[in-house]
């Protein structure tokens, strides 16, 4: 939430002025990830079921590297995505290269 960043931000404020780690000028900011954050662990795919996506993987799926689609689900250690036409990508997470939620109306309204 907004104040726990703000209660991060102050503690970690307070305990560089102390350890004075940083001899130059800087700035601290905490925030949250964000809706756009990269999905990453299963947890996350299991989240966003129903959401649409893009994933690249980091060997080729028959033939491709980057897909588009909604999630329908995790099984084992593959993420499912349905894309355009019906057809299901099974993509396994050790196989991902970058995977991000793609901002729709549907994502904005519900984390708003």
């Amino acid at each position: 939430t907004v104040e726990d960043c703000a209660a991060i931000s102050h503690q970690v404020s307070a305990l560089l002025d102390v350890e004075d780690p940083i001899k130059d000028a800087y700035t601290l900011e905490v925030s949250s990830p964000g809706i756009d954050r990269p999905l990453i662990k299963r947890a996350d795919f299991e989240r966003y079921v129903t959401y649409d996506a893009k994933v690249e993987s980091r060997l080729p799926i028959n033939g491709r590297k980057r897909f588009k689609g909604i999630i329908s689900g995790v099984e084992g250690d593959d993420v499912l995505l349905k894309m355009p036409g019906g057809d299901v990508a099974r993509i396994a997470i050790e196989n991902l290269h970058s995977a991000k939620l793609l901002l729709t109306d549907r994502l904005i309204k519900e984390h708003a």
